[in-house]
This record gives C-alpha cells, sequence and structure tokens, in this order.
C-alpha cells in the first residue's frame, strides 16, 4: 500500500527541514553577532542567541514530528495522542509558511512548502481507517467466541434478528 511509504518519506522530510532549520538560524545568528550592527537599537548579542535559540527550538519540533513520522513508518499504525495533535499542528505551520513563502520568498518556495503539507496530511489520511472498517468503530472485545458483552461470535448488534440487527431495550417496569 502507500501507508508506509508515505511515512518514511515524511519521516526523512522531516528530519531534513529540522536539520536544515537549524542549520539556517544558527547560521543567521552567527552573522548578526560578526555584523555587531544594531537593528532599531536593539541589542546584537540578544539578536544572535534568540536566532540561534529559535533555530534550535524549531529544530527540536522538526525532529519530533519526523520521530512521529517513523514511529507510524515502523509500527504501521496510526499516530495517536499527543502525535498525532504534533502532526496536525506542523501541517498547520507549513501551510502558513507556504502562504508567507508565496508573498516574501516566491513560488517554489509555496511549492515546497506545498509538497511537505500534502505529505503529512496524506500520512494522517491514510492512516484515518482501516479497510473495510468504518472510523468510529469500535474494536472488538473478545475473540473468536466472543465475550459476555459482545455476544457470539464477538459482534455487536448479534440480537434476535442476527448480526447487525438493532437490539431493543427491555420492555419498561410498569406500576400496579
Amino acid at each position: 500500500m502507500v501507508r508506509r511509504p508515505v511515512a518514511w518519506i515524511v519521516a526523512l522530510v522531516l528530519f531534513a527541514e529540522a536539520l536544515g532549520i537549524g542549520a539556517v538560524n544558527w547560521f543567521l545568528g552567527v552573522v548578526v553577532d560578526r555584523q555587531d550592527m544594531s537593528l532599531a537599537g536593539l541589542d546584537p548579542d540578544m539578536m544572535a542567541v534568540s536566532s540561534k535559540a529559535g533555530g534550535v527550538v524549531f529544530g527540536l519540533y522538526f525532529a519530533a514530528c519526523g520521530l512521529v513520522a517513523l514511529l507510524v513508518a515502523l509500527r504501521d499504525r496510526a499516530p495517536a495522542g499527543f502525535g498525532r495533535v504534533l502532526l496536525i499542528s506542523a501541517a498547520v505551520v507549513h501551510a502558513l509558511l507556504g502562504a508567507f513563502a508565496w508573498g516574501l520568498v516566491g513560488w517554489p518556495a509555496f511549492l515546497t512548502m506545498v509538497v511537505v503539507l500534502t505529505l503529512i496530511v496524506l500520512l494522517l489520511m491514510t492512516y484515518d481507517g482501516r479497510p473495510g472498517a468504518s472510523a468510529d468503530a469500535a474494536p472488538e472485545k473478545g475473540g473468536p467466541g466472543g465475550t459476555e458483552e459482545t455476544g457470539p461470535g464477538g459482534t455487536e448488534g448479534a440480537g434476535p434478528g442476527g448480526p447487525g440487527a438493532p437490539v431493543s431495550p427491555p420492555a419498561a417496569p410498569t406500576a400496579p
């Protein structure tokens, strides 16, 4: 299928992006530090340190997103909980970066951001549900024999009408 290769590609792209963002911000911090010029009265040392710290923070953020994508690729399971939120936030960040890149840098940077956004959304959507099962279906609680909660055969709703038939509640008690 396409799920695992997409997860591998997303992991590699996010790791490369983490390295690139960290390196570019670190380089910008070094340039600001060596120029020793003030921008509107701001302290140049503070600008250099802020750029380097921003590079480290965003590099770690994208590396964490890449780690989530790598775990998805290795386990072949959908991201859950914090990992899913992390990937969704990375998709939003790429959408915003793409919008800013269109106006500031041009269409090649915009296209790059949209491709990464598309890969992340594809990763999230391909693991959304399993084939043959609805996305909100609860997993089976028993084995082939079933349990008391699911009935014989391990499926819910296996009442007198057969599997899938609606189960009606018992009749309400009446007062004498």
